[in-house]
């Protein structure tokens, strides 16, 4: 009698399907300012192939665009910027008291020529 060392049903392996891996919440990127000082200071800043960095002036009012080629050649634009509203504007005489004095003193000149004197 020969055995049969074989179950006689067979089985597939049960098949449980991976879990998905929680991804961490995805934060927007934020770019702070980067400040160089003048145009040496942009000029030295080193900025990746492929890349575009912002530099802005901690002595004057310029930011500097700074990017670099896909070999790394920098190339660099310098702008100039100004706040609205803050144009000079006209500068304004005030009157002094003396002014005043004067100007009255001749009005009353005036009158008084004209036969309207002060009482």
């Amino acid at each position: 009698m020969a055995y049969n060392y074989f179950p006689a049903t067979y089985q597939t392996p049960t098949y449980y399907p991976s879990q998905p891996q929680p991804q961490p919440p995805q934060q927007a990127q934020t770019q702070s300012l980067i400040w160089v000082q003048g145009e040496a200071g942009a000029k030295s800043y080193l900025v990746a192939p492929n890349s575009t960095v912002t530099l802005w002036d901690s002595e004057s009012q310029t930011i500097y665009i700074k990017s670099a080629d896909a070999t790394g050649m920098p190339s660099i634009r310098t702008l100039d910027y100004t706040i609205r509203g803050s144009e000079e504007k006209e500068a304004v005489n005030y009157a002094t008291k003396d002014d005043f004095d004067r100007i009255e003193k001749e009005i009353d000149a005036i009158k008084k020529s004209l036969g309207k004197e002060k009482k």
